[in-house]
């Protein structure tokens, strides 16, 4: 069973998640401050506005005490406890205390001297929090620093807040919920497409079509397209597979079928018969089990070869060989091909020890003479007889052999060919304009990238 990296699903659902409660928490925050706030201020302005009006009616009798030219409009004033109080301080004077306080007097700091409103809580009173504005005045008529003092319960203000945070609360946890609900939706929604990539692919096996026609969203093309070419890429491979073992069934049959009347006819040649067949199937082995390595190599992966490299390696060999001729090489040494090391190796083991064998004792060989973006051309020359242009095109074909007097399978030129053409490459003959023979011209993609 292959693995996996965990759901994508759970993953979208994990990030849209935390990034909802980030929001929501911060949202909530900043949105509890803001009417907590007003709410306050609310509050902080009815208070205001009755300081104001204690100000703006006080006045200081012959007595030097202060009292009110009107008095204040709100009932609460002379309820006993009512939570709204006011008071009047001054140093050397008795407080002046609202009715409502009854026995009770508001503690004031003396010791500051508030030009502006100064509002602030206070817990004075045993069960009822208190919110206090406060202001210093100099009435008048009167040299005394006065405290006017306005107190009201913070109950109402609490029970406010109280009733907002729970709003707020129960809102946001909606609202959470509610964005949940919508991102599985569209996590379910935007993966829906995997799921018929999924489907199709089970109908795909069912049927035994090899491409996925299914109109996809644009962001899952691409998937397709490549799953589309692996597909492709399957079906050349079994493609090529059953072609090679038809053509080496085909090529084995005929051994086979002259092997076994030889056998049936108790021919007195029969030893030399069964050997030589033998040979000839052999090589037909060995023709593909050539083509069926390169095939395989190439559905690996991205091949890379040095052109240079191989080349030195397959002279240094073919030297030994060849003692009496002159090999020489030269062109591109950083030359890279899309190919396995070995089958380019085998590929330029066939060509020079072919130049080697049936030229005249000299070989050239010049990587890259032609520059060209998407193939390197590999040149192989000789100063041998050459091939005429009429048999060319034939001495590719497996077994053709236009010099019987040198041992040799025939076999060299179609494996190189077949290789060659399995890498996207080619493989083509003229005649070499320097040394008269033979010039194999061998194209092979360049590596990309």
């Amino acid at each position: 069973m292959v693995g996996h990296t965990g759901s994508l699903a759970r993953r979208m659902m994990l990030i849209a998640a935390g990034w909802i409660a980030v929001l929501l928490l911060g949202g909530g925050i900043a949105l509890d401050r803001t009417l907590t706030g007003l709410v306050t201020r609310n509050f902080d302005n009815q208070l205001t506005y009755i300081l104001t009006a204690m100000i703006g009616s006080a006045e200081v009798g012959p007595d030097g005490e202060v009292f009110f030219n009107r008095p204040l409009g709100d009932q609460r004033f002379l309820e006993p406890n009512s939570g709204l109080y006011w008071q009047i301080s001054g140093q050397g004077h008795d407080d002046w205390p609202s009715r409502s306080l009854w026995d009770r007097t508001i503690k004031l700091s003396p010791e500051h001297f508030d030009l502006a409103p100064h509002v602030y809580n206070s817990d004075q009173f045993a069960g009822e929090p208190l919110r206090i504005i406060e202001r210093s005045i100099i009435l008048p008529g009167s040299d005394t620093k006065w405290s006017f003092a306005v107190a009201e319960s913070r109950k109402e203000l609490d029970d406010q807040i109280r009733r907002i945070r729970a709003i707020l609360i129960w809102s946001f946890v909606v609202l959470g919920l509610g964005l949940l609900l919508m991102a599985g939706l569209q996590t379910w929604y935007g993966l829906g497409p995997l799921r018929r990539v999924r489907l199709a692919i089970q109908r795909m096996r069912a049927t035994g079509e090899n491409r996925m026609t299914e109109p996809l969203p644009l962001e899952v093309q691409p998937l397709v397209e490549e799953l589309n070419g692996l597909l492709a890429h399957s079906v050349k491979q079994a493609e090529e597979a059953r072609t090679h073992a038809g053509n080496l069934a085909h090529a084995l049959k005929t051994p086979l079928t002259v092997v076994m009347n030889a056998a049936t006819a108790h021919a007195p040649d029969l030893a030399e018969t069964v050997i030589r067949e033998a040979a000839v199937m052999r090589r037909q082995v060995d023709h593909h089990l050539a083509r069926a390595r390169a095939v395989g190599r190439r559905a690996v992966g991205q091949a890379r070869a040095s052109v240079s490299e191989s080349a030195e390696a397959v002279l240094r060999a073919v030297t030994r060989l060849y003692e009496r001729t002159r090999f020489d090489l030269d062109g591109n040494r950083q030359a890279d091909v899309a190919i396995e090391r070995q089958d380019l190796d085998e590929i330029l083991g066939n060509l020079i020890e072919n130049a080697a064998k049936y030229g005249g004792g000299s070989v050239f060989v010049t990587i890259d003479p032609v520059k060209d973006a998407q193939y390197c051309e590999i040149w192989v020359e000789d100063d041998g007889l050459g091939i005429p242009e009429e048999e060319r095109t034939r001495i590719f074909d497996r077994g053709a052999r236009l010099d019987t007097g040198k041992p040799g399978t025939g076999l060299g030129l179609a494996i190189v060919r077949d290789v060659a053409e399995i890498y996207g490459g080619s493989v083509t003959l003229e005649e070499s304009e320097d040394l008269g023979g033979l010039l194999v011209k061998l194209r092979l993609p360049r590596v990309r990238g």
